[in-house]
């Protein structure tokens, strides 16, 4: 019997470089939450973006040169990673159930971001390690405080475009390892000083965008983000 993949939700990255970019890209948001769901987006002919929530309230995103036999569908992150790294990771990966409902909340437009303006990677680095050591003084069990999460940590003008960015997504930028650096886990120290991460913005999203992925969040109050 003869399957017909173009009818089934099927994913397939042909290039293993890619392939290897989205599984990291996966087992990273399944790190951060062994239940995670991806949202699947193809992005034209050629490309696919995987969404994911990060815990703190931001989205992130790692597009791929990809084909998806659909226009948009969550899927368990397990899933999609078991078939990226098995045996005939290199034919179409079967995503299985669909698991939209599971998907909570929009995602960012795909156009209107204004560049406001880059910032060194080291410093977010920084940002993110004092942070850490904040809530470890001051948070419980249940993780940061809000009013640590909440804060903005750096303000970032262009234009006239004025941005304020929470340490929440400090936290999700650095959580999911967007930014290069050498060594086990990101240090400020080996951040290399031209590293930069692109501050973009339109009325109602804040987006940083690193070497290796992008984290997005809404401006100003609002539901969180996250899958049910």
């Amino acid at each position: 019997m003869t399957i017909e993949y173009s009818d089934q939700r099927v994913l397939r990255v042909r290039d293993p470089a890619e392939r290897e970019n989205l599984a990291t890209f996966l087992a990273r948001a399944i790190r951060l939450d062994p239940a995670a769901v991806i949202r699947l987006r193809r992005r034209g002919v050629n490309y696919v973006s995987a969404w994911a929530a990060t815990g703190f309230e931001a989205l992130a995103v790692r597009t791929v040169v990809a084909e998806l036999a659909v226009d948009d569908v969550t899927v368990g992150g397990e899933t999609i990673l078991a078939g990226l790294t098995g045996s005939g990771a290199a034919g179409p990966i079967d995503l299985g159930y669909s698991m939209d409902s599971a998907w909570r909340g929009a995602l960012p437009p795909l156009t209107g971001f204004a560049h406001v303006d880059d910032v060194p990677a080291r410093a977010l680095v920084e940002l993110a390690e004092r942070g850490v050591e904040l809530a470890a003084e001051h948070g419980s069990s249940h993780g940061p405080p809000a009013s640590l999460l909440d804060q903005t940590v750096l303000t970032v003008t262009g234009g006239n475009e004025q941005v304020e960015v929470p340490m929440r997504v400090v936290f999700a930028l650095t959580a999911m390892d967007f930014i290069p650096h050498s060594g086990d886990k990101a240090d400020s120290r080996r951040i290399a000083p031209t590293e930069i991460v692109r501050v973009r913005a339109t009325r109602t999203w804040l987006r940083l965008d690193a070497r290796y992925g992008s984290v997005a969040r809404r401006r100003g109050p609002g539901l969180p983000l996250l899958p049910v």
